[in-house]
C-alpha cells in the first residue's frame, strides 16, 4: 500500500499559510475560491504547488461568507447562491486556464457541504450552480448523502468522500465543531481511524457503535492545528 493508493485531500488556500509543506504529503487538494476564504492570489499560489506536486486540483466554494469562514448555514435565496458559486468558480477556472492547470474536482465547503447533504432543494440549487461541470468534472460528496443521490441520477461524476480526521455521529453527519471531541488530532488515531473506514468499510462513531461507509478519497482539513504532523505520519505508514 502507497500513500497514492490512498487519495488524501486537503482544503488549502485558506489563510493558514502552511501550503508548501502540506502539497508534498497529499494527492489531491480543495483551494478556497472566494466565498468562506481565498483570493487571486492564494489560487494561483495553491494552482503553482499542484503543479509542482502532482496534486488533483479542486475548487472549494462555498456560501459566501466570509465573516463566518463559510461555517455557519446562510438564509440565502436560490437564485443568490446559484450566483455566486458560479461567480466562484468563474474565478477559479479563469486561474486554472492561466496556469495550465485541469481542474479535477469540485468539493463544496463547510456549512454548504452539510447542508446539500441532507437538504433536498439546497442540493438541487447547488446542482444547477455547477450543471455545466457535469461532464469533466468529479463531484465529492459524503456517504448516503442527499447530494450523491442526487448528483448520480442526474450524471454528475461523483467521489464519495470521507474525513480522516473527523468523528462522526451515527448518521454519519461530523459530530459539531462545538463539540470537544469534533476533530482527531493525533495522527495515530487518525490513521486507525482511516483505515478502519478503508478496510473495514465501517467507521467507529463517538458512541462506540460500528457504522457502515464507503469512500474514494479522505480528507484532511488543512486548518486542523495538527495537519502536517499528520500528514507526515500518514505519508509514513501508508508508503
Amino acid at each position: 500500500m502507497t500513500k497514492r493508493t490512498i487519495d488524501i485531500n486537503c482544503d488549502v488556500g485558506e489563510g493558514v499559510d502552511n501550503e508548501e509543506a502540506l502539497f508534498p504529503l497529499i494527492s489531491s487538494c480543495n483551494i478556497a475560491c472566494g466565498g468562506h476564504a481565498g483570493s487571486k492570489k492564494s489560487i494561483l499560489f495553491c494552482l503553482e504547488l499542484a503543479k509542482k506536486y502532482g496534486v488533483k486540483v479542486g475548487a472549494h466554494p462555498s456560501y459566501p461568507d466570509r465573516e463566518n469562514f463559510g461555517r455557519v448555514s446562510m438564509n440565502i435565496s436560490s437564485d443568490a447562491l446559484i450566483q455566486s458559486i458560479k461567480e466562484q468558480l468563474q474565478l477559479f477556472t479563469s486561474l486554472c486556464d492561466q496556469m495550465h492547470v485541469v481542474l479535477h474536482h469540485i468539493k463544496p465547503h463547510g456549512a454548504l457541504y452539510n447542508d446539500i447533504a441532507k437538504d433536498e432543494h439546497l442540493a438541487k440549487t447547488f446542482l444547477t450552480g455547477i450543471e455545466e461541470f457535469k461532464k469533466g468534472v468529479v463531484l465529492y460528496v459524503p456517504y448516503g448523502s442527499v447530494i450523491q443521490i442526487l448528483a448520480t441520477n442526474q450524471g454528475f461524476k461523483i467521489a464519495i468522500e470521507a474525513f480522516a480526521d473527523r468523528n462522526y455521529n451515527t448518521d454519519l453527519s461530523l459530530v459539531s465543531r462545538k463539540e470537544s471531541n469534533a476533530l482527531i488530532t493525533d495522527g495515530k488515531e487518525v490513521l486507525a481511524h482511516l483505515l478502519r473506514m478503508y478496510n473495514e468499510k465501517e467507521v467507529k462513531t463517538v458512541i462506540g457503535d460500528n457504522i457502515p461507509i464507503k469512500a474514494n478519497t479522505y480528507c484532511i482539513h488543512g486548518d486542523t492545528p495538527s495537519a502536517l504532523q499528520i500528514l507526515a505520519y500518514l505519508t509514513k505508514h501508508l508508503s
